[in-house]
């Protein structure tokens, strides 16, 4: 007997189709799953086979053969078992024939019971958009697949309950629509308010928030550049339904997301070792699965002691800071995963960190000095839109018992900034100034002729690049922001300049 059963496989941050198609018949006993899989589907015979053995249903003696389609594209991991089982099933005669409305996916342990997959948010929503009515998912994952709406998704304990269910013996009720809950977390005990002194790094990484841009952090150690940066996202705005979404479809492919709350509702902030690979960082595998910039998307990408980063590394980041996007290409394919990030670094201006210190004598020499700094490539520096000097705290600030300001009240200048930007860019697909393309910098741009003539001679005294010249301009248009300006001033711009990190004690020019 033959039978066809739907499934679906995943590559990246696409789903695909696949149909399953079973045939039974009579030969020397074997089993055999054809269509390109890889290992992990081919020990789907294995599984199927003691999952059939477990609900006490002879296993044909014949010969059973099971083709994924389409033929021509790699399958990968244990994804198809269920669609599998079912098929096999149908063809055996246990189950209906023909199921076209419903979709089939889920990893069997030997005695039938369902394990939990990963990218099921990702196939839910393919599901949805291709018409299917029904989906069949493990019960790990079933809030994470209820997340998605007009689709029934069940929630699969184990095949047993499955046959019964397909066989009307005793149906299963559809998952309600996930219903997410408040968000508590390790950012509610964070605070802007818990670091002393540093007024002008607060206000560069107010204005970085603001636009969404990328910011260096140098400075002697305990000058408190971690703990600034651990509470960026404190101060940024709350998440949209779009990018929680897209956000949670990245976790959900890395396998990632939590059972039980299966959205990433607050900004990600991740802080890699820096004895990080390439692939760690940027994602990678022979089926590339996301790395660390992937898992930022939409929030902060922390590298704290940036040089100590393996070069190699940090070099991947230049493209992908540009595009915002990452492209890994396999003989299988190529994936791409989003990286709209917020990048912050901190690094030391020397080994034993005391290179321009007015407090303590640095130890280095100047070679050593020259070489620690040309660990960070230029065109990597360039790709920070702020370098921050952090100094060290003064006494009075340390002793101080007055609270500095809070991040509530700091995100609030922040959220009306965003509002300024989210009506200039209206039905555009740039949500930050930071986004700006260099071709429409003109058009949002706009300076008073004071500001015009500050450009003009800071380009020509520092004889900045054509992509830091246009950076500046990006940062400039946030500083507006946050002080309500209808255009870029002279002082708007001037700040900008100052955060570009020309004058930096710490960077040699």
């Amino acid at each position: 007997m033959f039978a066809i059963t739907n499934s679906a496989g995943l590559f990246g941050m696409n789903a695909f189709s696949v149909t399953v198609e079973a045939e039974v018949s009579k030969g020397r006993p074997n089993f055999i799953v054809s269509g390109l899989p890889d290992m992990g589907v081919r020990e789907s015979c294995d599984r199927v086979r003691s999952a059939v053995n477990s609900i006490h249903i002879p296993f044909p003696s014949g010969k059973v053969l099971v083709n994924l389609a389409p033929a021509d594209v790699k399958k990968s991991g244990s994804s198809f078992d269920l669609a599998i089982f079912v098929s096999l099933m149908q063809a055996m005669g246990v189950l209906p024939d023909r199921m076209p409305d419903s979709i089939f996916i889920g990893e069997l342990g030997l005695h039938g019971v369902l394990h939990g997959i990963h990218g099921v948010l990702t196939i839910t929503m393919q599901a949805r958009e291709k018409g299917y009515k029904n989906i069949f998912v493990p019960i790990q994952n079933v809030k994470e697949a209820s997340v998605t709406t007009g689709i029934n998704v069940y929630g699969v304990e184990n095949v047993e309950q499955l046959i019964n269910h397909l066989t009307g013996d005793e149906l299963l009720k559809p998952a309600p629509p996930y219903q997410p809950e408040a968000v508590h977390s390790i950012l509610n005990y964070l605070d802007m308010e818990d670091v002393k002194g540093q007024p002008k790094a607060k206000n560069g990484i107010e204005i970085a928030a603001a636009g969404g841009h990328n910011i260096l952090l140098i400075g002697s150690p305990g000058s408190g550049k971690s703990m600034l940066a651990q509470r960026v996202p404190t101060i940024l705005p709350d998440m949209t339904k779009e990018e929680i979404l897209e956000t949670s479809n990245v976790y959900s492919v890395a396998g990632h997301l939590n059972e039980e709350k299966p959205l990433i509702q607050e900004r990600p902030f991740r802080a890699p070792h820096h004895t990080i690979s390439s692939a760690g960082l940027i994602g990678g595998g022979s089926i590339p699965s996301p790395g660390e910039i992937s898992l930022a998307h939409n929030g902060v990408l922390f590298l704290d002691e940036l040089p100590e980063f393996d070069r190699s590394t940090l070099e991947v980041l230049r493209q992908p800071l540009e595009s915002r996007k990452i492209v890994i290409s396999r003989a299988a394919g190529t994936a791409v995963y989003p990286c709209n990030i917020m990048l912050i670094a901190a690094m030391n201006p020397c080994p034993c960190g005391y290179y321009g210190s007015k407090v303590r004598q640095c130890t280095c020499s100047e070679k050593q000095v020259i070489s620690y700094m040309g660990k960070i490539s230029g065109p990597l520096l360039d790709r920070f839109d702020m370098h921050i000097d952090v100094d060290p705290v003064k006494y009075e600030d340390l002793a101080s018992t007055e609270k500095a300001e809070s991040s509530s009240s700091i995100r609030e200048r922040i959220e009306r900034a965003r509002e300024r930007q989210a009506e200039r860019f209206k039905n555009t697909e740039i949500y930050s100034n930071a986004m700006i393309p260099d071709h429409l910098l003109g058009e949002y741009c706009h300076m008073n002729e004071a500001a015009k003539g500050l450009l003009r001679a800071v380009h020509a005294k520092y004889a900045v690049s054509a992509r830091a010249f246009n950076r500046i301009q990006r940062v400039a248009l946030s500083v507006a922001d946050t002080l309500g300006h209808s255009e870029i001033l002279r002082s708007d711009l001037a700040m900008a300049v100052q955060y570009r990190g020309f004058n930096s004690k710490y960077l040699l020019n």
